[in-house]
């Protein structure tokens, strides 16, 4: 991996933000933890420091710190919010609580012409703000380079010991101007290249998957999503046909997605690929089943017992593709974000199965995971294919999950998705799909009799990385189509709902 960024995390709700943008700017990044030593920082070999926001006083008991050694490594260090606070004080400066507390849009002023970080502001800029403390004098060889009717330094620097710290938030998008900063500070603070790039993210994998593989058998677990079809297809490019995917069809797939994955895979990149239809034995088990978490339960088991069948005809096999992304690192991480949580689509694999790991996608974050399966030469309906979650349909179903719920809530899914696509809303929606009210009915009319059928509800919400989510306000003419073709389109269905709960509180799956 090329050396990092490090986005030290002090309590802020914006450090995973953070290193989101820096990997904007093309630069690779790292979230590490407030506590890590100065030597533990040291062994990273970071291009570049940045300090985080947070929610406290830098003088409140128990207010996360920082080894002061870190600005004495000759790496460029970059402190927003929180972060200039800690610097200034750090570094013989003054902090204090003003009175005057800023929040929300903010008009900044420039002295000295904004410096090195902010010589991309007009005299008068707008920044987003969030803060009680503020410096009211900056440390001895600081140039202050902004401030604002309420606080002395708003942003200050010193070049010659690569210091820079804003008061305001560069990495919200109210800060109009934030990725200038950020690139500032990144290509002329830290004098970094543009490279992290999908070509260089993939010529750097393929070329570690070979020296842990070597000549040994690989298996992955393929499910048709992004993470997993991006993983398998990186292995592939790395070691060729020393690559099986299975492929466990349990039933559960949205319309269209098993051939999906046939075509794709098996037939246009020619990669090994069993796939084992396994219908019949799934909707078995979960017979008579309406608990949520015993149909994860469940499904995860089969999933594990269909998949221990192939891998026996595959004894020589010595590794497993998982599809780990960045934000499972951070989110079960130690101090230093090193462990990773056992997981799996639908559910953690035998731990006597005795399969290495090989994780390609753990460094990326999810819209770096899309922009190399383009690269890889995935075809649109993978690559921008939303989350979906492992246990499939099951968990869209509140009730029991047989043949014929399964047709109706795929049927519904089906027209949301499409109508979703043909109203050009795909990009503007994390996820929009159905859920099935399989244990509720209530009276429609249909013609000229009464009804005693399912209501359907519709949920499509907005997000950059499923933490957390809005309901997408969809146009009343695009839900009128939903409605209208649900209802008409789908048996056993005659009540169509939308679901306008945001996460928190709500969970983005019904189940």
């Amino acid at each position: 991996m090329p050396r990092p960024v490090l986005v030290v995390d002090l309590g802020a709700q914006y450090a995973q933000l953070i290193a989101r943008r820096v990997r904007e700017c093309r630069v690779y990044s790292e979230i590490v933890a407030h506590d890590l030593t100065v030597a533990e920082i040291a062994a990273k070999r970071p291009t570049g420091i940045i300090l985080s926001g947070g929610p406290k006083s830098v003088y409140e008991d128990g207010a996360p710190t920082i080894d002061p050694g870190i600005f004495s490594l000759g790496v460029p260090v970059l402190g927003i919010c929180y972060g200039i606070q800690l610097m200034a004080r750090d570094l013989g400066g003054e902090v204090a609580a003003t009175g005057q507390r800023e929040y929300g849009g903010t008009s900044l002023s420039l002295e000295d012409d904004g410096g090195r970080l902010l010589q991309d502001f007009s005299s008068t800029d707008t920044v987003w703000m969030s803060h009680g403390d503020a410096v009211t004098r900056a440390p001895d060889g600081f140039r202050v380079t902004a401030r604002t009717d309420a606080i002395p330094v708003a942003a200050m620097e010193h070049p010659e010991r690569g210091m820079y710290a804003v008061q305001f938030h560069p990495e919200v998008s109210h800060t109009p101007n934030g990725m200038e900063v950020m690139k500032r500070f990144l290509y002329d603070g830290c004098a970094l290249l543009p490279d992290w790039t999908p070509t260089n993210i993939i010529e750097d994998s393929i070329e570690r998957i070979r020296a842990q593989v070597g000549d040994a058998e690989v298996l992955c677990g393929l499910s048709g999503g992004v993470d997993s079809a991006v993983a398998a297809l990186l292995v592939y490019r790395a070691v060729g046909e020393q690559l099986t995917c299975v492929f466990v069809d349990h039933g559960l797939n949205r319309e269209g997605e098993p051939d999906q994955v046939e075509e794709t895979f098996g037939r246009h990149f020619k990669v090994p690929l069993v796939h084992v239809k396994a219908t019949d034995r799934f909707l078995g088990r979960l017979a008579g089943v309406v608990d949520p978490e015993r149909k994860r339960k469940i499904i995860g088991e089969e999933f594990i017992r269909v998949f221990e069948e192939v891998a026996r005809e595959h004894a020589g096999a010595k590794f497993l593709v998982q599809g780990t992304l960045y934000p499972d690192v951070i989110e079960s991480g130690s101090k230093t974000a090193a462990n990773i949580k056992s997981h799996h689509n639908v559910g953690g694999l035998p731990e006597d199965m005795d399969l290495e790991l090989i994780e390609p996608l753990r460094d990326l974050f999810k819209d770096e995971v899309r922009l190399v399966g383009a690269e890889l030469g995935l075809p649109d309906e993978i690559v921008q294919r939303q989350p979906f979650p492992g246990p499939g349909l099951a968990v869209r179903i509140v009730g029991e999950v047989d043949a014929a719920n399964l047709d109706r809530v795929r049927g519904a899914d089906h027209i949301v998705r499409d109508e979703i696509k043909r109203a050009g809303l795909e990009r503007e929606t994390w996820q929009a799909f159905c859920v099935l009210l399989a244990d509720v009915q209530s009276v429609g009319v249909m013609g000229d009799g009464r009804t005693y059928e399912h209501p359907v509800v519709v949920r499509a919400v907005t997000s950059e990385d499923a933490m957390t989510a809005d309901w997408a306000k969809l146009p009343f003419d695009v839900l009128d189509r939903i409605s209208s073709r649900i209802i008409r389109e789908v048996p056993g269905v005659n009540r169509v709902a939308y679901d306008i709960t945001s996460k928190p509180p709500g969970t983005i799956e019904w189940e």
